[in-house]
């Protein structure tokens, strides 16, 4: 017992790696239960939502507003918004279904919106890695353009959602009522953030109020990564890495700042 004391006093991070890794099976026995259909459900659900939009759309449009493929053209824009939409929603109760866990002594709160976090980026990264597979084996769509620009989109993406979660978990711990406040602001998100339409399909005076919406950008430039043709008019770096820092700053620093009404 005196030697297992030392080895966790010596590696604290070695410590921490496995209290993340036994909360990430916790978060996937609760999240997905034991049966593989719940696997197979995280990637099934969004191919059903683009498939269900691209033939909604078939009838209103014959050609999407980028390439001729109206799948890889939603698909570019409903999985990265499903995933911030995960990401945002699922980490908002991180802290209020984890309160038992927070009684160990070497559980923190950040573990377990680590734990979580990583679960989501995990399940949608294999999500897009199936999904634009089968595409592009079956001839719906190329090979992305720019793969490692498209995946620091997506990575960067995970990041402000990962802000936007711990935000709203604490926010929620201090406010009960958020979670139904926040339902109704994020609602316009899905019409807003470019899934079925490009910036340049509106004057400047309506892109410009659009481009104060960090997820049009993001998905914006996941598109533009993908595409050989398409370049964003609407991308700004520095806006995005201003607010994911001050997100991840606000929940993290809250999470530290509240930890006694988290717990």
């Amino acid at each position: 017992m005196a030697s297992a004391r030392y080895r966790f006093d010596e590696n604290p991070l070695t410590v921490q790696s496995r209290v993340i890794w036994a909360l990430i099976l916790r978060e996937t026995r609760v999240t997905f239960g034991n049966a593989q259909l719940g696997y197979l459900w995280a990637i099934a659900n969004p191919i059903l939502t683009t498939t269900i939009m691209v033939l909604i759309f078939s009838f209103i449009s014959r050609m999407p507003p980028i390439g001729t493929s109206f799948i890889l053209f939603f698909a570019t824009g409903i999985i990265p918004f499903e995933m911030y939409n995960k990401l945002a929603n699922s980490l908002m109760a991180v802290f209020t279904q984890n309160k038992g866990l927070m009684t160990y002594p070497l559980v923190k709160e950040t573990d377990a919106v680590f734990a979580r976090y990583l679960l989501v980026i995990a399940t949608y990264f294999l999500v897009l890695l199936v999904f634009f597979s089968t595409l592009i084996i079956t001839g719906f769509a190329p090979w992305p353009h720019n793969p490692g620009s498209a995946i620091a989109a997506i990575f960067c993406l995970s990041l402000f959602g990962l802000g936007v979660g711990v935000t709203n978990a604490v926010v929620k711990c201090l406010w009960g009522t958020w979670p139904q406040i926040y339902g109704i602001i994020s609602r316009p998100l899905f019409f807003i953030s470019g899934i079925f339409f490009i910036p340049t399909t509106f004057p400047p005076y309506i892109t410009d109020w659009l481009a104060w919406n960090p997820l049009l950008h993001f998905i914006d430039w996941f598109r533009a990564a993908y595409y050989i043709n398409y370049e964003s008019v609407i991308f700004d770096g520095p806006f995005l890495f201003y607010v994911t820092t001050g997100l991840l700053l606000t929940g993290f620093g809250g999470a530290r700042l509240f930890r006694k009404k988290l717990a």
